[in-house]
């Protein structure tokens, strides 16, 4: 897993596998796993998945990375406190799954809370075969 700063403003971890590094045989296996973790998560909470290819496809203008097969984002929460209403600003999370073909890409934006990026980083690290 590495960390990179993507269009020089936004921390995000990155990690790429091959086909047959990971558990799972396709995209909705891994959304499906990382799913189980959120729910396994005493603070997590689910709230959608968003097909983010189908979306960018279906638009007029829509432009999509020839390498990228399927794309999806699992969408959920880990706000436990709201002191601000700024906190919203960061909320919720979600973790990216792109299905490149021979391999896939999983990312997630760092978050302001170590926990949740501990968790998060943990999930995904989880999702190749050790």
């Amino acid at each position: 897993m590495r960390q990179k700063i993507f269009k020089e403003k936004y921390p995000i971890f990155e990690i790429e596998f091959d086909k047959k590094e990971p558990k799972f045989s396709n995209l909705d296996e891994i959304i499906e796993y990382l799913k189980s973790k959120i729910d396994e998560h005493p603070v997590a909470v689910y709230i959608a998945t968003f097909d983010h290819y189908a979306h960018t496809s279906s638009l007029k203008e829509g432009e999509i990375a020839p390498d990228i097969k399927e794309a999806k984002n699992i969408v959920f929460c880990f706000g436990k406190e709201l002191p601000t209403p700024e906190v919203m600003a960061v909320r919720p999370r979600s973790i990216g799954v792109c299905d490149r073909g021979d391999s896939f890409t999983v990312l997630f934006m760092e978050a302001p809370n170590p926990q949740a990026n501990e968790a998060m980083e943990s999930w995904v690290k989880s999702l190749v075969k050790g």
